[in-house]
């Protein structure tokens, strides 16, 4: 068993991986002052979009679970040929002047998450889909060039 997710708030990410660029937030999970205004603490709440990075042979796979948001509303780009960055913003509701709000925990706001992608990618075929709230995005590798074999040459004579 590993200390280090639960040192570091129960985060799936590795602070030793080379590729990820989270920053760890030392006050991660203390409890937020009350002259905190609630708009804040739901934008900090939608802001850590979680994010699952898997490798597989064929590709690298990333799932963000961002419900609520249209696929118009998010964005995927390359930046500096390496850089997978996935941005989106989920607007507040519009308060009418004689509404009453008795309760409001969905968040809002803007998230960012960026990604160093490493050398095998092939970030001109990177492929997004959005389904049921969670964006996909499939990143190919590169083919491994594989070794060339050596062989052993028996001498005669």
């Amino acid at each position: 068993m590993s200390l280090i997710p639960s040192f570091f708030g129960g985060r799936r990410s590795n602070i030793f991986d080379p590729f990820s660029l989270d920053l760890w937030d030392p006050f991660e999970g203390f409890p937020i002052s009350t002259n905190v205004p609630s708009s804040a603490r739901e934008i900090s709440a939608f802001a850590n979009a979680k994010i699952d990075w898997k490798e597989t042979p064929e590709a690298h796979t990333f799932k963000v679970d961002i419900p609520g948001i249209k696929k118009e509303e998010v964005k995927v780009e390359v930046e500096e040929g390496r850089i997978l960055q996935i941005s989106g913003e989920r607007s507040r509701e519009q308060e009418e002047k004689n509404d009453q709000w008795h309760r409001m925990e969905r968040s809002s706001g803007k998230f960012l998450r960026r990604f160093r992608l490493p050398e095998n990618a092939k970030t001109g075929e990177i492929k997004a889909a959005m389904e049921n709230g969670v964006l996909t995005v499939t990143v190919p590798k590169e083919e491994e060039k594989k070794k060339s074999e050596v062989k052993a040459i028996d001498i005669s004579g």
